[in-house]
């Protein structure tokens, strides 16, 4: 007996399409302590000294942490932390997955957060940058970040040499 011809493609082409082609990816606040293993396999793409998801559930418990993740079809492919603590937030990590990098999400994630702070009294807004990361400091710049400083050797790179590490600041309107 012969099988009939489906009219529906085979369910994983539409599950691939889905993830290729769903919906839009958006910016929604995180609080969820669960999704820390997530954050932690996302911060290795990108530093040399990643974060453990420990560090990420403590810093989520925190009253004085602001974060925003980047989601699409129910996955999280970026974020961004801060402190806040008065009127002054200071931006402590912000990545995108690897497949996620490239296509302006950094800055949808990085104006939102910023939206939300200005919303909470932040007026003042502080980073540090690996001096050598030019796809984030055209990134900060764009957003009013100044550099207002420096720390010579600060960061380790993964080849075990030290690199400076940029103090930047923006005002929030």
């Amino acid at each position: 007996m012969t099988r009939p011809v489906s009219p529906f493609w085979p369910l994983e082409w539409w599950l691939a399409w889905w993830d290729a082609w769903g919906p839009e990816p958006y910016v929604a606040p995180l609080r969820d302590s669960g999704q820390a293993r997530a954050l932690a396999r996302i911060h290795a793409t990108a530093f040399a000294r990643p974060w453990d998801a420990h560090e990420f559930e403590r810093m989520l418990c925190e009253r004085s942490t602001e974060a925003h993740a980047l989601w699409r079809a129910g996955a999280v492919q970026g974020f961004i932390l801060s402190r806040r603590v008065g009127d002054e937030a200071e931006i402590l990590t912000l990545v995108l997955a690897p497949t996620a990098r490239g296509g302006g999400l950094s800055h949808r994630l990085l104006r939102e957060h910023l939206t939300h702070l200005a919303h909470a009294g932040v007026r003042l807004v502080h980073l540090e940058v690996d001096e050598g990361n030019r796809p984030a400091l055209r990134l900060y710049a764009r957003h009013g970040f100044t550099q207002v400083g420096e720390r010579t050797g600060y960061y380790t790179r993964a080849d075990g040499s030290r690199t400076t590490a940029l103090t930047m600041r923006a005002t929030l309107a």
